[in-house]
């Protein structure tokens, strides 16, 4: 007796997943003090604690930035809380965390930098699918009257954007 074959079914496509994002930690002040220049997304190596705390909301990068050493990029003065129960394995609240570039990328960035005279400034710490990303800048220092410019600018724009609310 002859066997029936199964016809082949055609899968259904696969939807494109857009992946979880949550800002944990922002840096405001960085656009304002900087001018940013170009943004690059990295990621961040953490132990286990870390990236607990981290998930919870427990970090602060305002007074952070990054230096590349080495042929590597650290982020210096990242503060994440201790995590509540890490007893033993817990981590220091502020130390040296390396970021996770190509190598070519970094050698631009610290080219760039270097001629340049510009900064990297992370700008905000995130939570990307199931990885800790940074979203580190190139950044130049604002002078006084620079920052003042930019208060006026804001203050002018919101002028417009209400006086064509109300105008509707």
């Amino acid at each position: 007796m002859p066997t029936k074959r199964k016809k082949k079914t055609t899968e259904k496509p696969k939807t494109e997943h857009t992946p979880y994002f949550k800002t944990v930690a922002d840096n405001r002040r960085a656009r304002f003090n900087f001018e940013i220049l170009e943004q690059v997304e990295t990621g961040i190596v953490l132990s286990g604690t870390e990236i607990k705390s981290v998930r919870a909301g427990k970090a602060m990068i305002r007074d952070a930035y990054a230096q590349i050493r080495d042929g590597q990029v650290w982020l210096q003065n990242l503060h994440i809380s201790p995590w509540d129960s890490g007893g033993v394995w817990n981590h220091e609240a502020v130390h040296p965390r390396r970021l996770l570039m190509h190598r070519k990328e970094i050698h631009r960035l610290a080219r760039v930098a270097g001629q340049q005279g510009l900064t990297l400034v992370p700008l905000r710490l995130y939570i990307k699918g199931h990885y800790a990303k940074v979203e580190l800048a190139l950044a130049k220092g604002r002078k006084h009257y620079d920052k003042r410019k930019v208060i006026q600018q804001r203050e002018t724009d919101r002028e417009i954007n209400r006086a064509m609310r109300h105008r509707e």
